[in-house]
């Protein structure tokens, strides 16, 4: 009788063992599929806000509560490799005309700030409408940066998610640096 006892112990010690192991898996996947992913940044593009090996934490969940916005870091799929993944800023909305001239942006014709910008490279872009459900991204670092000067706006459905905390390097640990233009057009 008591080796009963022991063998039902032992077996649902063994049950709620297995329970727990398969109800945190399933936690962990559902959490990355819908609210966060970690990410590692690779190369300069967005220096100096972001350094290569910068480690993010991306709110998947951001975007299902709201629209992207501008000034927003985002990664996405590259849209000439969708294998892998970008982090960009979004300079452009749907239904906007960007234009670079000499480096400056502007946006519907209003030259926007970018405090984040260290050195402005002599490159011009003309007109560039941005079609509803697509964004204009662009890296920080304008110098060393593949972005939709060269393979056009960004659709939507490619991003992943807002870069939201850095917890890597220790150094670094905080909130991801985003920039707000303002709330309407004669803001920026």
């Amino acid at each position: 009788m008591e080796s009963e006892k022991q063998s039902s112990r032992q077996g649902s010690a063994v049950r709620e063992f297995v329970e727990t192991i398969v109800l945190t898996l399933v936690t962990y996947f559902l959490v990355r599929t819908f609210v966060f992913e970690t990410y590692r940044v690779v190369g300069q593009s967005m220096a100096p806000t972001l350094e290569q090996d910068e480690r993010l934490i991306v709110s998947k969940l951001s975007y299902r509560l709201s629209e992207p916005q501008r000034g927003d870091i985002v990664v996405f799929h590259d849209p000439q490799d969708p294998s892998r993944n970008l982090i960009k800023r979004i300079i452009g909305l749907p239904g906007e005309v960007l234009r670079i001239d000499q480096g400056q942006v502007y946006v519907n014709e209003r030259l926007i700030q970018e405090p984040q910008i260290q050195s402005f490279t002599p490159y011009s872009q003309p007109p560039t409408p941005i079609p509803d459900g697509h964004y204009f991204v662009m890296g920080d670092n304008r110098n060393n940066s593949s972005d939709s000067r060269s393979w056009g706006t960004l659709p939507r459905d490619d991003i992943v998610g807002k870069a939201a905390f850095t917890y890597w390097p220790l150094r670094l640990w905080g909130s991801v640096a985003h920039f707000s233009y303002g709330e309407g057009e004669s803001d920026f």
